[in-house]
């Protein structure tokens, strides 16, 4: 059950999670580029490296966490006697559907009105069931459903099962580099962020600095460190639509604030500008995923000039449509 003052995770619970990814075999261990700093055009006294989570199954990070979260759901929902509801409007959504479609579990996903049909599609598509509601109706629905019809609450994106999953990324990028001196990851709910950092810091590494990167049109974690508590955002607006709950959930809240080095904030121009970048050197990343990238590519993170310096490349899911928008001068002279 979803506690939102959980404790914090521990190096136990990190190891423990990545065994059962590991043994899952519903996740990959997604490739690293090494010393891609002039292929991709940023300051050449860095060393540049890019975690490909893109090329995670169902295209994104999420089923890093979903894994470990699935394993401790309740008897009665593993044996498919119990329906899961979760909140999503993209990659968990994605995620969520296709492991529990694995899994044969009933699985319910509410879904706001301003999602694009097309994500509604995909989830159907792997078997679970679509409930569309109003943005500020999504939770309350959730609570009802669970109070009276006994459904079991998965949270998307401030559940310590899903911090100790993503856990799994940040053990990988130190079996793959050693010690980074830099760790780039975007935020949007804060959990892979979390976990992540969480990795890196309770294996030792404290020198290394983790940042989480937000959209400056949904920055609730960023204002949430300013403010010294969770708050919630009152207005949203960013192409970067993973990357905007509606609030900082207090769980992600207390990990970043012991973990995480620090939060930066970019433009929706900067994450586009990236998102043809990582295009133009061969990578699909959806806006979302290229946020952690357009901090780096907009000199925003301190100290990195001769650093080891790793970006999380967290999604690809974007449509050729949705690809198009971000680069209408490249495909107008390509068609």
């Amino acid at each position: 059950m979803y506690d939102a003052d959980s404790p914090l995770v521990t190096l136990e619970d990190l190891t423990s999670a990545r065994e059962i990814v590991r043994q899952s075999g519903q996740c990959i261990r997604t490739p690293m580029l090494h010393g891609v700093q002039e292929q991709y055009g940023v300051d050449p006294s860095i060393e540049l490296h890019l975690k490909l989570e893109t090329m995670q199954k169902t295209g994104s990070f999420k089923p890093r966490g979903l894994v470990n979260q699935l394993r401790h759901i309740p008897d009665k929902a593993a044996r498919g006697e119990q329906t899961l509801v979760t909140i999503s409007a993209g990659n968990y959504g994605k995620a969520f559907a296709y492991l529990t479609s694995l899994q044969k579990l009933k699985a319910l996903v509410l879904m706001p009105f301003t999602a694009p049909a097309e994500r509604d599609a995909v989830i159907k598509g792997y078997g679970a069931d679509v409930k569309r509601c109003e943005s500020l109706e999504l939770f309350p629905t959730a609570e009802r459903l669970v109070a009276e019809e006994g459904m079991h609450f998965m949270h998307s994106f401030d559940d310590v099962k899903l911090i100790a999953g993503f856990g799994s990324l940040g053990f990988e990028i130190l079996e793959d580099l050693g010690d980074p001196d830099v760790v780039v990851v975007c935020c949007g709910g804060g959990c892979v962020l979390a976990g992540t950092a969480a990795a890196i810091k309770l294996s030792g590494r404290t020198k290394t600095r983790v940042y989480g990167v937000e959209p400056q049109g949904a920055c609730a974690m960023f204002r949430s460190r300013q403010a010294g508590y969770p708050v919630k955002e009152t207005k949203i607006q960013t192409v970067a639509a993973g990357l905007a709950p509606p609030f900082a959930g207090p769980n992600s809240y207390r990990h970043n604030k012991a973990f995480v080095d620090g939060m930066i904030v970019v433009t929706d121009d900067e994450i586009k500008q990236a998102v043809r970048t990582l295009y133009h050197g061969g990578l699909v990343v959806e806006p979302s995923g290229a946020a952690a990238f357009a901090a780096l590519q907009n000199h925003k993170i301190p100290d990195t000039r001769g650093k080891k310096v790793v970006i999380v490349l967290t999604g690809s899911n974007m449509s050729p449509q949705e690809l198009c928008k971000y680069m209408p001068n490249y495909v107008k002279s390509n068609l």
